[in-house]
């Protein structure tokens, strides 16, 4: 019996993996896929952005979101019995991808597969690790090599590593192909200095492909042939050896208000509150008032992006709610108070 492919599509917070996930589902040209998503937050915004938007290829059924914690950390409980209840259908997928959320380490997941209910039936065809070109140019995920090794020169003793660096270079080390995404944010000579600095962090081999929305041909992302399970070896990772890891370096909470009144005032306040407490990362679904479409709002740093999705089903709760990530220490009373006055 052939093994189903499976596709882990990582990369950190706002890389724009939906995005990503959403063109492949679009041009699946018939392809039977199913997709497990994971998120670090209790709304699920990633899910609801993508069901429905190819009903052939990937119905609603066929989208399966785990939202009780970072996926690497719960392979046991959610993502074992969910990939079995999967293989387990009459007519199985064709195709699995698992969009991990931006905290997760992919090296725990790619080793779920060697489990022998999983090793015989699933494969991981690749990782695709999806990085966000415009970030890393500014250096928001990852640290000045200068800096770091005049800091490890004075006091050798001391880990000067932050942990977004160790999530950008856990993923890098893992991937199979690289998507240097939004690309058109920043002009030729910078690509070509984030590629560079991709590419060390890479294991020889590894592709880098540019994009720009995401937009990449399904067939440089699928059909890879990669059987990562069995490659772990060569895939470095700051937690080999350890028993366990935990996300203790981050805070993350769900905002729930009513509808707001303008959108141009929610975006502005948005970027105020960004800005004071240095927050990571923003997403939800936002209840305009006197308009028949939910805002989806998608921020990443002080870079803020917001579309008109989809109408309100009728019955559904026309409400707000927005998960706000950051690093440890994030002050939940503050930005609460901050976002008070537009978010009802």
């Amino acid at each position: 019996m052939s093994k189903v492919p499976t596709t882990v599509i990582t990369g950190f917070l706002g890389a724009g993996k939906t995005t990503l996930i959403r063109h492949l589902l679009q041009n699946a040209k018939g392809k039977r896929l199913a997709l497990v998503i994971n998120e670090f937050g209790d709304v699920g915004v990633d899910g609801e952005l993508v069901k429905g938007c190819n009903d052939e290829a990937c119905p609603e059924d066929d989208i399966v979101e785990l939202a009780n914690g970072c996926i690497c950390c719960t392979v046991a409980d959610d993502f074992l019995p969910t990939m079995q209840k999967l293989l387990d259908r009459e007519n199985p997928p064709e195709h699995i991808i698992i969009e991990t959320s931006g905290l997760a380490l992919p090296k725990p997941l790619v080793k779920a597969f060697q489990w022998p209910d999983i090793r015989t039936r699933a494969t991981v065809d690749g990782v695709v690790a999806l990085i966000d070109a415009d970030a890393v140019a500014a250096g928001r995920f990852a640290t000045d090599e200068a800096a770091l090794a005049a800091a490890r020169a004075a006091d050798p003793s001391l880990d000067h590593d932050s942990p977004l660096e160790e999530l950008f270079e856990e993923q890098l080390a893992c991937a199979d192909m690289v998507v240097l995404n939004k690309t058109d944010l920043v002009d030729a000579e910078t690509l070509a200095a984030v590629r560079q600095q991709v590419a060390a962090e890479t294991r020889p081999g590894v592709g880098i492909v540019d994009a720009n929305h995401g937009a990449v041909d399904i067939a440089a992302l699928l059909g890879i042939t990669a059987a990562a399970e069995d490659d772990l070896d060569s895939r470095k990772s700051h937690m080999d050896g350890a028993e366990e890891h935990d996300h203790d370096d981050f805070d993350s909470f769900v905002l729930s208000g009513g509808e707001v009144a303008e959108v141009e005032a929610l975006v502005s306040k948005l970027g105020e509150v960004i800005a004071a407490h240095d927050v990571l990362r923003i997403k939800g679904m936002v209840a305009v008032a006197g308009k028949p479409s939910r805002l989806v709002i998608q921020a990443v740093g002080p870079r803020i992006q917001h579309f008109f999705d989809r109408a309100w089903k009728p019955g559904e709760d026309r409400k707000t709610g927005l998960v706000v990530i950051g690093q440890k220490g994030l002050d939940q009373a503050a930005i609460e108070a901050g976002l008070k006055a537009v978010v009802g």
